[in-house]
């Protein structure tokens, strides 16, 4: 069975770093972009079987690039996985809406992103 892939988007380098980490220890190759954008122009070239996507991030925010994805018929089905800080019910809820699978808060624990993972390939 070929190796599961993600893209890990955060404009924190040591965060983003962190959560490659944890996947690696799941057996995931883990792509790190550093910013919306890039993870943008990646998935023009290839698509993962998921993404990690902080919220926060300067010029286009998580929640943009999630909606974005949902409207683009070629990609619309790539499980999201929406991490952040805000954790306030009104916050999750903006997540989900916007067409994320799962919210995380921050700081990730690896065993939540663990079952987090197992969820969303197992429906995939």
């Amino acid at each position: 069975m070929p190796k599961k892939k993600a893209f890990v988007v955060d404009d924190n380098r040591s965060t983003a770093e962190s959560l490659a980490k944890m996947l690696t220890l799941m057996e995931i190759e883990a792509v790190v972009c550093l910013g919306p954008r890039e993870a943008i122009q990646r998935l023009s070239s290839g698509v993962p079987d998921f993404m990690t996507l902080d919220v926060n991030m300067p010029g286009v925010s998580g929640l943009e690039v999630v909606k974005y994805i949902r409207r683009d018929p070629r990609i619309a089905d790539l499980p999201v996985i929406i991490i952040s800080s805000d954790t306030q019910t009104a916050d999750m809820a903006k997540a989900l809406l916007a067409g994320a699978n799962v919210f995380l808060p921050k700081p990730v624990d690896f065993d939540r992103l663990e079952l987090a993972v197992k969820d969303i390939l197992s429906e995939s």
